[in-house]
């Protein structure tokens, strides 16, 4: 389900840097039932089972714990972060129904901090493990509460992770529940009987609203040791989204039609995740395009023939959904190299190392991208799509034997290329030390059509020093925000 959303967004430079900002969001019309009046109770409540069994291997214990959160009025309970710019803290609201309302400061992304604490007690009363949860609404597992409850839910799978978010939404529609997931957390606990009691932080119950008995529940918790395959999995695995089909045949010219209401705009984050090689001759990085524009960036490939060729046509796709024109503006390729091996859509980025007077040191051998909504960078921006569909490279890129496909990154939405993936990197052993900026640019040739082309820039500086052997390597931060160990290589 797409939705349109209200807020803007900037561009500010700070430190030499070219980097976009958000405004704060207002709440998308199709949000707010017409002629409805303000609920009474809590707008959100825990729920959970009477009890629940889990699993201990090795000592510790992983995975679901049983525990929910549920929109406990007929209107979904919706909360939105923003940051300004690289300089300003995030900021947290929940879209009331008479406003925003401020949260807790927020110092991360995929989550709202220290949400939910859980106790956990052995059969004797004594307290046998407590913990602070952080908990992303967006949850996976998401279920309806009555059959009356609307079919789908129009909130994001998943909470951003990317240290140069902008904006986020969470939310839990109205008449479902919303799993708080302990995945990436463990707790030390043997096998036995234990009573465990989930409580909403009190910073949240008073801002929010939420009445005592909302706040807290109180479940029975057997822990079972793990016994070969107890057909339990130890994490969680999110379905692939379908994706889009392209059109069935070329197009018969090369243009036909224009944008209208709804037109992409390309623009670039910092690049982050910096490392040296071993050897000390490369510098890898992570980098992110995404689009801030109120349409979609589709583009679909058609294959020539039996060669490893397709030519690319960019779809306008107004704001009902309707095709009102093409362009071709370029070529795909089958790009054969390690951690790649499918289809890729040239002239989409260009990744340069410039001196400090900002001319070109060396040019990344990564020439080519298959676009994939890999992270939710801004979904307040007008037209962010909440739900994209190609969110991978196995659903977005296509496979050897393709005729054709549609790659697209959906308004709100970036495509991220981690600092292990093949070309990722400059090679830097021919150069002296000193400062140096890393370059990620969108759309560098200017074949694809957006509706600003002045911010596909985003510079991020460093510095290299030492030996030729033993260079280090210094990245200077980019406003507020730590960035530290995004993106690095776990291979």
């Amino acid at each position: 389900m797409k939705l349109r959303l209200g807020a803007a967004v900037a561009a500010l430079t700070v430190a030499g840097l070219t980097l976009p900002g958000s405004a704060t969001a207002t709440p998308p019309a199709a949000a707010k039932p017409a002629a409805k009046a303000a609920p009474t109770g809590s707008p959100v409540a825990l729920r959970g089972p009477a009890k629940v069994v889990a699993y201990s291997e090795d000592g510790r214990v992983y995975g679901d714990l049983g525990i929910n959160l549920a929109a406990a009025t007929d209107q979904a309970f919706e909360v939105r972060s923003t940051r300004a710019d690289w300089n300003s803290p995030i900021r947290t609201v929940w879209q009331s129904p008479s406003g925003p309302v401020a949260l807790p400061a927020q110092t991360r992304w995929d989550g709202l901090s220290r949400f939910v604490r859980l106790t956990i007690r052995r059969a004797d009363g004594s307290v046998a493990r407590t913990r602070y949860v952080d908990t992303c609404l967006n949850s996976y597992n998401t279920q309806r509460t009555n059959p009356d409850a609307p079919l789908r839910s129009p909130y994001p799978d998943g909470c951003p992770a990317n240290p140069f978010t902008i904006g986020s939404v969470q939310g839990i529609q109205a008449g479902w529940v919303s799993g708080i997931e302990t995945w990436n957390t463990s707790f030390k606990l043997k096998p036995g009987k234990y009573t465990i009691t989930a409580d909403i932080n009190a910073a949240y119950t008073r801002a929010i609203g939420i009445a005592p008995a909302d706040a807290t529940r109180t479940y029975r918790l057997v822990v079972r040791k793990v016994r070969g395959d107890s057909g339990e999995e130890s994490g969680h695995r999110a379905g692939h989204a379908a994706t889009a089909r392209p059109s069935a045949t070329p197009p018969s010219g090369t243009r036909s039609g224009a944008p209208t209401d709804a037109v992409p705009d390309l623009r670039s984050l910092p690049a982050f995740g910096m490392t040296l090689s071993p050897n000390s001759k490369r510098l890898r990085f992570s980098a992110t395009v995404w689009n801030a524009g109120d349409g979609p960036m589709v583009v679909d490939g058609f294959r020539r023939g039996r060669s490893d060729v397709m030519d690319a046509y960019q779809y306008f796709i107004d704001s009902a959904g309707n095709q009102t024109g093409y362009r071709k503006v370029g070529t795909m390729i089958w790009h054969k190299a390690k951690s790649h091996n499918h289809w890729h859509f040239e002239d989409f980025a260009r990744y340069t190392l410039l001196r400090a007077d900002k001319t070109e040191a060396v040019r990344s051998r990564k020439e080519s991208f298959c676009l994939a909504n890999t992270d939710a960078v801004d979904y307040t921006v007008p037209g962010a799509d909440w739900r994209p569909e190609n969110t991978d490279l196995h659903t977005a890129c296509g496979d050897r034997g393709t005729v054709s496909l549609r790659e697209v990154l959906a308004s709100g939405s970036g495509d991220t290329y981690s600092q292990f993936r093949a070309g990722q990197a400059f090679r830097i052993d021919n150069l002296p030390n000193g400062i140096y900026y890393i370059s990620v640019e969108g759309n560098p040739n200017r074949n694809l059509v957006e509706s600003d082309t002045t911010n596909n820039v985003a510079l991020r500086k460093i510095k290299l020093s030492g030996k030729p052997k033993h260079r280090k390597l210094t990245v200077f931060p980019v406003g507020i925000i730590d960035d530290e160990g995004y993106g690095y290589d776990e291979e």
